[in-house]
């Protein structure tokens, strides 16, 4: 209830930021401070004491920017925020005995983890590194001074994200906060091509209205068919034992299906605010038709539609997965997809039921990679056979997902084991 208010009370704040603290009414200070004390306020109200922990691992963050070399800020930062993140799961896993606090505090953490590990790493990139050394994607989010106080708690703390994320990118938080953020995507790509002789205004009232119906949708399957179908039951012993192989399948299916809707709810949420208070322009693509999907975390039709597991992944939890490659995948020197899983498991958290997710998804993925490259060129040749071939790359592509996410839902070993078998 507390998350629903806050998020509400946030859509709302969005609006009002962006049409009575636009830059052109107010100046870059007081929008940077009210983001912040807004987000403040949102995160003692949803977790009260426990906000205590997001406060002091931004402080320290902070402080290793300040007093940490160019070479190694980036490692201080993600050693630091990556162990305060994980003290926390280890503590509450271990007080609460697998119970979940229905006003989870790790969840900032983890989101405040990733911003504070994703400045620091453009901040090395910007001061430490040479441009050669950079591939363009880093030139391009490569941040040449550290930020200010008022900056660096601005980023991390604002009420656009505090609660449910997601993760942006330093460079483009700033010059939202400053009014440049528009025009520069737009300046990004060839806007005078789509027939404007000045740079368009674009709205974000379609994005906003569509998102908040999705979102609507999402509770409704969220309250109604993600309750009919609980994943514990899948491990429920009379269940296993009574039914056939086959209806243990599809309920398995049915209920990863019915998980899902509490994720599209929250992100779609999320990136509604973000859209109102006017952060989240990508720009405009060769029909004219301008986009705010800058930091939306998934793409629902992709997800339900997935033919690879490359392309579930990638329309999944997309702003965590490009933190992952810009702070590991990109930068890791061997085992590349290794790392990355393994380092995704331990920010996801200290539950069993991780661990056996990502460590599955390392041969699945590679797997599907090899068996992609090797058939799907055979399939090709007519609209037919690429028919036949999207159907069942569609419907391995699930039972796949359903396989591996299991234990990321069931959370401890011994339910784990009892869905594998």
């Amino acid at each position: 209830v507390n998350f629903l208010a806050c998020q509400l009370c946030a859509l709302l704040a969005a609006f009002w930021f962006r049409l009575y603290l636009s830059p052109n009414k107010a100046s870059i200070t007081i929008r940077h401070a009210v983001a912040t004390l807004l987000g403040a306020y949102f995160a003692i109200f949803c977790f009260g004491w426990y906000s205590l922990h997001i406060f002091t691992m931004v402080s320290i963050c902070y402080c290793i920017m300040l007093k940490a070399s160019n070479r190694n800020l980036h490692r201080y930062s993600l050693i630091v925020a990556m162990g305060y993140l994980i003290l926390c799961q280890v503590s509450r896993v271990y007080i609460f005995n697998y119970g979940l606090l229905s006003t989870d505090f790790s969840g900032p953490l983890m989101i405040i983890t990733q911003k504070i590990t994703t400045v620091a790493f453009q901040v090395h990139d910007g001061l430490y590194r040479k441009d050669e050394e950079l591939t363009s994607e880093q030139q391009r989010l490569a941040v040449k001074a550290r930020p200010t106080l008022l900056e660096y708690l601005s980023y991390n703390l604002n009420f656009l994200s505090i609660l449910a994320g997601p993760c942006s990118n330093y460079k483009d938080y700033i010059a939202f906060i400053e009014g440049r953020h528009i025009a520069m995507k737009l300046l990004e790509r060839n806007w005078k091509s789509n027939g404007y002789n000045r740079l368009p205004e674009p709205s974000p009232t379609g994005a906003i209205v569509y998102k908040l119906f999705i979102t609507t949708g999402s509770l409704i399957l969220f309250l109604s068919f993600t309750r009919a179908f609980p994943i514990i039951y899948i491990a429920d012993d009379k269940f296993i034992k009574e039914t056939s192989f086959l209806a243990r399948l599809s309920y398995a299916y049915i209920a990863m299906q019915a998980a899902r809707p509490k994720y599209y709810f929250a992100w779609t949420l999320a990136d509604a605010i973000n859209n109102a208070a006017g952060y989240g322009f990508s720009g405009i693509d060769a029909k004219g038709n301008f986009h705010w999907d800058l930091v939306s975390n998934l793409n629902i039709w992709n997800i339900e539609t997935a033919t690879s597991f490359k392309m579930y992944i990638d329309s999944w939890n997309i702003q965590t997965a490009a933190w992952l490659k810009r702070v590991c995948y990109d930068r890791s020197p061997h085992s590349r997809t290794v790392l990355t899983f393994f380092l995704s498991a331990v920010w996801h958290g200290v539950y069993p039921g991780y661990y056996f997710t990502f460590i599955t998804a390392v041969p699945i993925t590679l797997a599907a990679r090899a068996m992609r490259n090797n058939f799907r060129h055979h399939f090709l040749t007519s609209r037919t056979k690429k028919i036949v071939y999207d159907i069942i790359t569609w419907a391995v592509t699930q039972l796949s997902i359903c396989y591996t996410v299991g234990p990321f839902l069931l959370l401890a070993v011994e339910p784990t084991f009892k869905f594998y078998k």
